[in-house]
């Protein structure tokens, strides 16, 4: 076992806490204290609004801290310097706990730190093995996957709790000193570790044939595929144009979409120009990306519902019953926000159950569960747990009181569905992409995140309608009752088109060889 695994180990268990850890607090504290100016009516929905636009930063600057760590500084500088941006961020929390600029300006610190180390602290342990002892590796993995988990269930337990009883400065500040920590750690190990060197631009990446393919001309034929792409590319425009009345967050994630959609489309239709310019294997490559690409795109709706347990699930919590429990003769009582501790509690007993259990029932009854149907029954299950929050909602606006405790049936539901569809997802994309492509695939995954986001901002922002209030009215439904149910039908149609187009998608086998390995 390489010795500096355990720097790395335990500094993604400090991160990992250190960001769940004000992740989680952040929507009651939003409700509770920064948003007091506004009308009470108004909170919730902003709040739901600040949340969701971080966490579109979060899976954004993935992209940002890849090409860095690729083109110019390596892994390790990157992840260093993007940690201590990370710091800062968590400094400006807890130091403007009653400035709303102050304090958006240290959730922007830590979208980019966090975000911006993402992507490279996996690939970071891979580098620390070869051939000689890749037989380790999944052990490390699997360490590094517990870690996570460990550290969020910790944090969501715990610093709810610290926000109640000392306030948001000691509720932010203790998640900022874990990441020091973290920070400290890593910088620890820097001797021991190896440093694999950034690598020169490649002249046939992923955007390099997709433009060659879209310029390419052939004599006697037009270029269809650079119309479509030219459609994505004004669409772009007009949505960026919009930004005084969307906001600047929608509009630029729009334009992203409209141009990924357009743009992989128009080269679809026109990759085959790109051969004798880039080798076969390239071209083949960003093929098989685009094939994936509509893969993620089906599961954006899994992520919009997700992500809103942290916000959406705690509002809900919020008008809740707070159960106690009763330990050592004093009373403890449950805060909305550590209801998020269920999640990783039951990704640790979920894993090993299905794999153990689930799956070889399912193989012995003739029942394959391939990637594609384990994340087609991911996103279906996704779903349910939203009819049941939607139904307790309902309840709960028909003056029925409901304990929170009534919240762990669609936790388990949707953890369940996340299992199925994170990490059969991270397999589907890796076993699907060329060596080459893999960084860009990976890059692909976290905007699914980001796209997913997307729609709540979209949906939350259509509520402000006239309009849309009037029908939603005229359902018998209220607001959020009715925004639980869209988002359970939102996620039921993806399932549905999910598992038509799995069937038809024909799958390679991209793993490595052991003679390569």
């Amino acid at each position: 076992m390489p010795r500096q695994i355990p720097f790395i180990i335990a500094n993604e268990g400090c991160e990992r806490f250190s960001f769940y850890g004000m992740r989680n607090i952040l929507t009651p504290f939003l409700i509770s204290s920064l948003l007091l100016f506004l009308p009470e009516l108004d909170r919730a929905g902003e709040a739901k609004h600040v949340f969701h636009t971080f966490v579109i930063g979060v899976y954004f600057f993935p992209l940002l801290g890849g090409w860095l760590a690729d083109r110019y500084f390596g892994k390790y500088n990157t992840v260093f310097w993007l940690s201590l941006v990370y710091c800062a961020g968590h400094a400006c929390l807890a130091a403007f706990e009653s400035n709303v600029q102050g304090f958006y300006f240290g959730l922007f610190l830590i979208a980019l730190g966090s975000g911006g180390i993402k992507p490279l602290v996996a690939s970071f342990v891979g580098d620390q093995f070869d051939h000689t002892n890749k037989d380790k590796a999944k052990v490390v993995f699997d360490a590094f996957y517990w870690i996570i988990n460990f550290g969020s269930f910790f944090a969501s337990l715990l610093m709810p709790i610290f926000l109640r009883d000392y306030g948001a400065a000691v509720a932010f500040g203790i998640p900022g000193v874990l990441m020091f920590i973290a920070t400290l750690v890593f910088w620890s190990g820097r001797k021991k570790y190896v440093h694999v060197p950034p690598s020169a631009a490649n002249p046939h990446s992923f955007l390099n044939v997709a433009k060659s393919a879209l310029l390419a001309r052939r004599e006697g034929e037009d270029r269809p595929g650079l119309a479509v792409a030219s459609v994505g590319a004004v669409g772009a425009l007009v949505s960026l144009a919009m930004t005084p009345s969307w906001g600047f967050v929608i509009a630029a994630c729009t334009a992203l979409v409209l141009l990924l959609a357009f743009g992989g489309i128009g080269v679809s239709l026109q990759l085959e120009r790109a051969r004798g310019l880039h080798p076969d294997d390239a071209v083949d490559g960003v093929r098989g990306v685009l094939r994936v690409l509509i893969v993620f795109a089906l599961v954006t709706p899994f992520w919009s519902l997700f992500d809103q347990k942290a916000s959406t699930w705690i509002v809900q919590a919020n008008s809740m019953l707070r159960p106690t429990l009763s330990l050592f003769g004093s009373e403890f009582r449950f805060e909305p926000a550590q209801m998020q501790a269920l999640n990783p509690l039951l990704v640790m007993l979920l894993i090993p159950f299905n794999n153990f259990a689930v799956f070889p029932l399912l193989r012995k009854l003739g029942w394959e569960p391939t990637a594609l149907r384990r994340m087609t029954a991911g996103i279906a299950l996704s779903a349910l747990s939203w009819v049941a929050i939607g139904s307790i909602q309902v309840a709960m606006d028909g003056g029925t009181p409901v304990s929170m405790a009534w919240q762990i049936l669609p936790y388990a539901l949707l953890t369940m569905g996340e299992v199925l569809v994170s990490a059969s997802g991270l397999e589907f994309a890796y076993s699907q992409a060329p060596s080459s492509m893999k960084g860009v695939i990976m890059a692909f995954w976290y905007l699914a995140v980001t796209v997913g986001s997307l729609w709540v901002l979209i949906v939350n922002a259509s509520v402000k309608n006239e309009a849309v209030l009037g029908h939603i009215a005229n359902t018998g439904l209220g607001v959020m009752a009715f925004q639980m149910y869209f988002f359970a039908a939102f996620a039921f149609i993806a399932a549905l088109v999910f598992g038509w187009y799995a069937t038809r998608y024909r799958m390679v086998n991209n793993y490595r060889s052991d003679l390569i390995a």
